[in-house]
């Protein structure tokens, strides 16, 4: 692929990026109490002592967070560090009650690795991880339920994340929104995250710096709580502009830390970036060293599902699709389960291009998930059947698909109730074309005397004279039998 860089008057600047992605943990519980994590309760609902900071309140490790992160570990074939600490980052928030928060600074429990991402060239980049640790969250400020107060709803306080460091590998918007939809797909597969943005349990900061061709790294900024793959897209390149202007108009650009406005595609300051000294890190007094058992984590590694590249994969050799049509399909979990459904047995090629095709169009236009699809993985299925076995030919399949979106019903009856089923009597299809020719006898003399073009006109016109029902294979044979 072509690098990416963006012109100054000073001339070409290249982009430096990294992401540092925080990730909600899927598990019933909080990092270290029993309260609630289910989102969407009424404010204040799901805090328990411990989420509170009430005094004397000592915080249990969740096992189950412990196993969510090194199952993402493990899915980004990354190293999992068998022993790792809880560290206590002390700041204040108003909606932090404790006036620290337990992450892991110095000893986190997962370490490097590597994802890779596909670009809309087809080429694959890797795009390092630098590392993986645990921390709770703080809870939320609401400053528009009032002119003259903030609320605070700590149901969200204590709920683990995963806070996922890349390397700043990244070299344009482009790599970032790929590196984020990869990252978004690997969890959603693994069950560790449900990746939904939209509902804050997945967000990212984003640094960003600019440089000069072979240049050492410049200062960074950091846009602190994007929360969309568009946003972050969108956030790397306003502050990377912003950065150039400075730098070129004489400036420099201070260590800070930003906020992405999209409705004005710009970065402004929110406060100046602290140093990991300014937290004031140590060990966590109220919590053991995190030590893993390696069969423990030897039982999770073979417990994993099918992970999207080695799906990819398989979906090439096994069913003979394209490296393309297989990354389409693979994107989501359930999207890949359907295919399979529909695909195993049949023409592998056609199972795609209707789901790629007029299925996805059908999700677009009623707004509905394929969780909540009009039309089973039965039900297209058993629309399949019908075309392989010649009971309904493509043009009417696609009526039928159509009813079948709107009713729900089954292909097989759709087309018994409609008397869809396909003309195969060659008596019929023979009086059809008969009576296509005797009434185009100018366009038969035309077609004879070299304008072969016509053939396609009388296709259409005997499909039409049998409502669309006749089997093409054998409308073609007859014609070609009466005017050669």
């Amino acid at each position: 692929m072509a690098s990416y860089t963006l012109e100054g008057s000073t001339g070409t600047w290249e982009i430096v990026c990294g992401l540092e992605v925080h990730a909600q943990v899927i598990s019933k519980s909080k990092l270290f109490s029993g309260a609630s994590a289910e989102y969407g309760a009424e404010p204040n609902s799901q805090v328990s002592f411990v989420d509170a900071a009430f005094p004397g309140m000592l915080p249990v490790i969740n096992r189950e967070c412990v196993a969510q992160a090194v199952r993402t570990g493990l899915g980004l074939g990354a190293a999992i560090n068998l022993w790792s600490r809880f560290d206590r980052k002390n700041y204040f928030y108003a909606d932090l009650p404790q006036g620290y928060q337990i992450s892991q600074f110095a000893h986190p429990i997962v370490g490097k690795g590597v994802v890779e991402v596909t670009l809309s060239d087809g080429s694959t980049k890797e795009i390092g991880v630098t590392r993986l640790h645990l921390e709770q969250d703080a809870g939320k400020s609401l400053h528009d339920q009032d002119p003259t107060k903030s609320f605070i709803d700590l149901n969200r306080s204590g709920v683990a994340l995963m806070e996922i460091v890349s390397e700043p590998d990244i070299r344009s918007p482009e790599e970032a929104g790929a590196y984020l939809t990869k990252l978004r797909q690997i969890l959603r597969y693994l069950g560790t995250c449900d990746g939904n943005m939209d509902e804050g349990s997945m967000r990212a900061d984003v640094n960003v710096s600019v440089r000069k061709a072979g240049e050492e790294f410049r200062t960074r900024c950091e846009v602190k709580n994007v929360n969309s793959i568009r946003f972050v897209m969108q956030a790397v390149e306003a502050e990377a502009k912003r950065q150039i202007e400075v730098w070129e108009s004489g400036g420099e650009v201070r260590q800070e830390t930003r906020l992405f406005d999209p409705s004005r595609m710009e970065t402004r300051s929110m406060r100046s970036k602290e140093d990991a000294h300014d937290y004031r890190y140590f060990p966590d007094p109220d919590l053991l060293p995190l030590v893993l058992e390696p069969d423990w984590v030897s039982r999770l590694k073979a417990s994993l599902p099918e992970l999207p590249d080695a799906k990819t994969t398989r979906f090439v050799s096994e069913y003979g699709l394209s490296a393309y049509d297989a990354r389409i399909l693979v994107m989501e979990q359930a999207t890949a389960d359907f295919y399979e459904t529909v695909a195993r047995g049949r023409d592998a090629k056609m199972a795609a291009n209707w789901m790629m095709g007029d299925f996805f169009a059908a999700l677009n236009r009623t707004g509905r998930s394929i969780e909540d699809s009009p039309v089973s993985a039965a039900n297209l299925s058993g629309l399949l059947d019908l075309i392989a076995d010649k009971t309904i030919n493509g043009r009417i399949a696609k009526e039928v698909f159509e009813a079948m979106v709107e009713t729900g019903e089954a292909p097989a009856a759709i087309v018994e109730a409609k008397g869809l089923r396909q003309v195969t009597d060659t008596g019929a299809i023979d009086d059809a074309v008969e009576a296509v020719l005797a009434a185009n006898a100018d366009k038969v003399a035309q077609y004879k005397g070299g304008q072969e073009k016509l053939f396609g006109f009388f296709v259409g016109q005997v499909m039409k004279a049998m409502a669309g029902k006749g089997n093409p294979a054998l409308v073609n044979e007859a014609l070609k039998a009466k005017i050669g």
